[in-house]
């Protein structure tokens, strides 16, 4: 069983423990994964993506808005290191249609222009050189937090580090040094960003 198979059985046990079998059940019959034109493409864009980032979406296109059989499905996927908030996977359309997303909104911020924002050091400063993956968007709809795969680091950072956004106070942080990292923190918070009151939003 690779990572993110382990990812997904974890992730089902999190919600049958917590109310959420209907919606599980349901998940589990209608999605399907990517398309190999898809995840061919991604491979172009970006060659440094994570192979169990595509594993992920071998298995399941995303869970944002994203239609499936003719019906629009919406179910909580990933987490962060912030406790209890829920996050969507992007699909692989979504994926690459947002891919110049950080350089559009958040160029300012990488360039250090506003003191008040929060930016770890592992980020780099040149917006020019930004090259961000973004793959998923919080529970509201990416407008509280989006989490990015970093392949362009400062020289503290690494090379496929996770970024987690936050707006409100704003602020960039490197929540892992890999996404293979990222998703093992998450099965060994058991989860924690499903719950019986999640299963009731």
């Amino acid at each position: 069983m690779n990572t993110a198979e382990k990812y997904i059985q974890g992730l089902k046990s999190a919600y049958l423990r917590n109310n959420g079998k209907e919606a599980w059940s349901h998940f589990e019959k209608i999605v399907y994964g990517a398309r190999k034109e898809d995840l061919d493409k991604f491979k172009k864009i970006y060659p440094k993506i994570p192979n169990t980032l595509l594993q992920l979406l071998e298995c399941v296109d995303g869970t944002y808005w994203r239609e499936y059989m003719g019906e629009e499905l919406t179910l909580f996927f990933l987490g962060s290191d912030i406790k209890g908030d829920p996050y969507y996977l992007l699909s692989s359309e979504q994926i690459i249609e947002n891919q110049e997303i950080a350089k559009k909104y958040y160029s300012d911020f990488i360039e250090r222009k506003y003191d008040e924002a929060e930016i770890d050091e592992k980020i780099t400063d040149n917006a020019d050189s930004i090259r961000w993956l973004h793959f998923s968007d919080c529970m509201n709809n990416g407008g509280t937090s989006q989490l990015f795969i970093d392949f362009c680091p400062s020289e503290r950072g690494k090379v496929g580090q996770i970024i987690r956004f936050l707006h409100d106070p704003d602020e960039f942080k490197v929540i892992a040094d890999s996404f293979d990292e990222y998703l093992e923190k998450i099965i060994e918070r058991r989860y924690n960003f499903i719950s019986k009151d999640i299963m009731e939003f």
